[in-house]
């Protein structure tokens, strides 16, 4: 249930929580499942690990200019007041880059690398903007609610989408299946299209805001390094940093963990990730109100317990079925934590900067996928294929984060009358 908030505003978060529904469609079908085992084993071919290399770079080289620039349009967004237009025509260029990737045959290597880039690129690029959007159209006492309500509703639109592919991919009719994700991207990203707030007018022309983008992308950075002011938030990333690599490196081999460890076939796999959508909806739903009324601290806390325990049960595991089990306990964490850091972040962000501050936590989250891959694999390597043991040395990083978020003096009940540690009210930037 959407929290008491005005018409205008409800009307502005459904809108807000159908885009993570649409956008979602992208995550499952596109960065998850079906269109990296089409690219890396139809496109290029995976016989010798040619096609595991390529869609490898797709990913590196995705996530560093996402990194490199969410900052810098974050801040030209704010300062020319063009957050929207920007939110739009990225939106619209990730969809139209997904459906063209249906063009995409066996030998096209080039043109699947650049136009999946393209698709990812825009894809999270749009994401810092929709990210920013959270701390405007909801009120500090629902911040925890309203956040998690979006990622539920985003597992929700993976769902679809999986159940909407799987017919395809089960006869090796791949090609359909980013069209109808194009489809779901486009349709239910209207509603925010529409009922999102426009920017304030800001009298800085465009280019001098791309100028004044990039000069202050570097006095911001250095301001959430060395300001006093913003000590908390500094902390809190650095935590996040390195929390978020630990629950991208557990997702981002799961499936090949599955594989090869537990002899997971591709239905399987697929049905498997369906159950982490289901799951991880639940989890957003069920620590939604705590978020709120025990602060996005206590959440992320709890979910760290819950994310390393996780890693342990993994190097256990022996059967299927134990690891169906495993993937509820990730599924119910993964929506809470996601939800609990977006919602710890926009407690912290000055008002009137939230699309530049946004776009440095998406800077964060997404280096925040560089030192786990390289543990998992270089335990691995060195363990003669041992990935229980690889996965066991991700547990660490949830554990480094638990201690490190022990630091932040932030991060309490956002509601009226929390307590002492209730998170302050934003103020506007001067």
């Amino acid at each position: 249930m959407l929290p008491a908030v005005p018409v205008a505003s409800r009307r502005a978060v459904v809108a807000w929580t159908l885009y993570d529904f649409a956008n979602s469609s992208v995550a499952a079908i596109i960065v998850a499942t079906i269109f990296p085992r089409y690219f890396a084993e139809l496109v290029v071919g995976n016989a010798e690990g040619r096609g595991d290399w390529w869609w490898g770079l797709v990913s590196s080289v995705s996530m560093i200019i996402v990194a490199i620039s969410s900052p810098v349009l974050g801040g030209i967004a704010d300062h020319a007041g063009v957050r929207k237009p920007f939110f739009v025509t990225l939106t619209l260029a990730s969809v139209v880059s997904c459906a063209l990737l249906a063009t995409i045959g066996p030998g096209m290597v080039l043109g699947g690398f650049l136009l999946a880039v393209l698709t990812l690129v825009t894809y999270e690029a749009a994401f810092v903007y929709y990210n920013s959007y959270l701390p405007r159209i909801a009120p500090p006492e629902a911040l925890g609610r309203v956040s998690a309500i979006g990622f539920a509703v985003g597992y929700a639109g993976s769902v679809v989408a999986f159940l909407v592919a799987i017919p395809f991919a089960l006869r090796d009719a791949y090609r359909p299946s980013f069209v109808t994700t194009a489809l779901q991207f486009a349709l239910f990203a209207i509603p925010a299209f529409l009922l999102l707030p426009g920017d304030e007018r800001h009298a800085m022309p465009l280019r001098r805001a791309v100028a004044r983008g990039f000069q202050e992308t570097l006095g911001t950075l250095r301001q959430i390094v060395v300001d006093p002011a913003r000590r908390q938030m500094r902390n809190f990333l650095l935590a996040y940093l390195v929390y978020e690599d630990g629950v991208n490196t557990v997702i981002f081999f799961a499936a090949i963990f599955a594989g090869h460890t537990l002899g997971f076939s591709f239905t399987e796999t697929i049905l498997l990730f369906m159950l982490v959508q289901v799951t991880a909806l639940i989890g957003s739903a069920l620590w939604a109100k705590s978020t709120d009324t025990r602060g996005p601290k206590f959440v992320v806390r709890i979910t760290l317990v819950q994310w390393a325990l996780v890693t342990v049960l993994a190097f256990v595991v022996q059967e299927k079925w134990h690891f169906w089990i495993v993937a509820i306990l990730a599924g119910t964490g993964l929506g809470a934590i996601q939800a609990a850091s977006r919602t710890f972040m926009a407690t912290l962000v000055p008002a009137g900067r939230e699309a530049e501050f946004f776009g440095f936590y998406s800077l964060v989250g997404k280096t925040g996928a560089v030192m786990g891959p390289l543990v998992f694999g270089g335990v691995s390597f060195l363990l003669a294929g041992n990935q229980r043991a690889a996965i066991l040395a991700i547990g660490s990083f949830f554990v480094i984060g638990f201690v490190l978020l022990a630091r932040v003096q932030a991060g309490g009940p956002t509601i009226i009358g929390g307590g002492s540690d209730a998170a302050p009210p934003r103020t506007p930037h001067r």
